[in-house]
C-alpha cells in the first residue's frame, strides 16, 4: 500500500515551508513522491512555491477549488484515485488552511482508496506568533486539525519568547478542551527550530501516525471564511508591503495575504500574516494577490491595493 501523509494547519501557519523540508527528506532517500495541493481557492499560489521540488522523482498535482464542498470532495477523491494508480512510494497532501481534516479520513475510507492507501502521518503545523482573537469558526478548524495529528509541529519558534510559545501551546490545548476533546497532545508537540531538524527528526515525524480523537465539531458556514483574488495589480514589493500593513491594521478579520509581485524582471513571492511578512525571490510567478479571512469587506480591501 502507498503511504499517505496529511500536512494541515491554519492559515499562514507555514505548511508549505514545512512541506518543502519534509518532501526533500524523502527525495534524498530516493523515494518517489506525489504531492497533492488541495486548495479551495480558484488560484493555487502554493503550487508555484513547490515547483523546485518537481522532477523525475516528484510529481505535483492540484485540486482547484471555486466549487461547492461536495464538488471539491469528488475532485479530491478522483485525484487520489489517479495518484493511487501511479506507483508512488508516498503521497503527501497539503490542503487549504480552512480545511476540515475529517474530509481526509472520510475519503480514504471509501473504495478503492481504502485498499490502496495507508495513512502514514497526520501533521498539524501551528503558528505561535499569532496573538489575535480566535473566532468560533477558527477555533473549530484548529481543533479538527490538531485533534487527530500524530505530530503537532510549531513553526517560527525562533521568533517568539519561551513564554509566548508556552502561551500558544496552552491556547491550543484550550481550543481542544472547548471542542470537548479529552486528548492530551503534550507528547505530540514539537517546538524544535526547523533549521535544526535532522533526518532522524523528520523520520520520527513521518512515523508519528494519527489519533482517532473524538471532539464536537462546530459547523463552518460558507460565510465564515472568504477569499478575495485580485489580478494584474502590477504592485511593486514595497507598495504591496505598505498596503498589507494598512489592511491588517484596519481589517481585523484578515488572516493572510499572499501572492506574487514583479520588479525589474524579478518575481517575488509575498506572504504576510498579522505578525510577519516575507518577500522572497522566485523563478516565476503570476500577478495575483490573495486575501483570506473572516467577514471580509472586499470592496474596502480593494481600495488599499488599487
Amino acid at each position: 500500500m502507498t503511504k499517505i501523509d496529511l500536512i494541515t494547519g491554519f492559515l499562514g501557519s507555514g505548511k508549505t515551508t514545512f512541506l518543502k523540508l519534509y518532501a526533500s527528506h524523502f527525495l534524498k532517500k530516493g523515494e518517489r513522491l506525489g504531492i497533492l495541493e488541495n486548495d479551495y481557492g480558484a488560484v493555487n499560489v502554493d503550487m508555484m512555491l513547490l515547483s523546485d521540488l518537481e522532477g523525475e522523482s516528484c510529481t505535483l498535482e492540484t485540486v482547484a477549488g471555486a466549487c461547492d464542498a461536495d464538488c471539491h470532495r469528488r475532485r479530491f477523491k478522483t485525484k487520489l484515485i489517479a495518484m493511487g494508480m501511479s506507483g508512488y512510494d508516498r503521497v503527501i497532501v497539503e490542503p487549504s488552511g480552512i480545511f476540515d481534516a475529517d474530509e481526509f479520513f472520510d475519503v480514504l475510507r471509501e473504495d478503492p482508496l481504502d485498499r490502496w492507501f495507508e495513512i502514514g502521518a497526520v501533521i498539524a503545523v501551528v503558528d505561535p506568533t499569532y496573538d489575535g482573537e480566535w473566532s468560533r469558526a477558527s477555533l473549530s478548524l484548529l481543533s479538527s486539525q490538531a485533534a487527530s495529528a500524530g505530530a503537532v509541529v510549531f513553526s517560527k519558534t525562533q521568533l517568539v519568547s519561551q513564554n509566548a510559545l508556552e502561551n500558544s501551546i496552552e491556547a491550543l490545548k484550550n481550543a481542544l478542551a472547548l471542542s470537548k476533546c479529552d486528548r492530551d497532545i503534550s507528547g505530540s508537540i514539537i517546538t524544535k527550530r526547523w533549521s535544526d531538524f535532522t533526518p532522524a527528526d523528520l523520520e520520527r515525524i513521518s512515523e508519528s501516525g494519527f489519533y482517532p480523537a473524538d471532539y464536537i465539531k462546530t459547523p463552518i458556514g460558507e460565510k465564515d471564511f472568504s477569499t478575495l483574488y485580485l489580478m494584474s495589480l502590477s504592485l511593486t514589493p514595497e507598495r504591496l508591503k505598505q498596503a498589507s500593513k494598512a489592511i491588517f491594521s484596519a481589517e481585523k478579520g484578515v488572516r493572510r495575504i499572499k501572492g506574487f509581485c514583479l520588479q525589474n524582471g524579478q518575481w517575488y513571492e509575498f506572504n504576510s500574516t498579522q505578525s510577519q511578512t516575507t518577500l522572497n525571490p522566485i523563478k516565476s510567478g503570476q500577478d495575483v494577490v490573495i486575501i483570506i479571512g473572516e467577514g471580509l469587506d472586499k470592496e474596502k480591501i480593494k481600495k488599499y491595493l488599487e
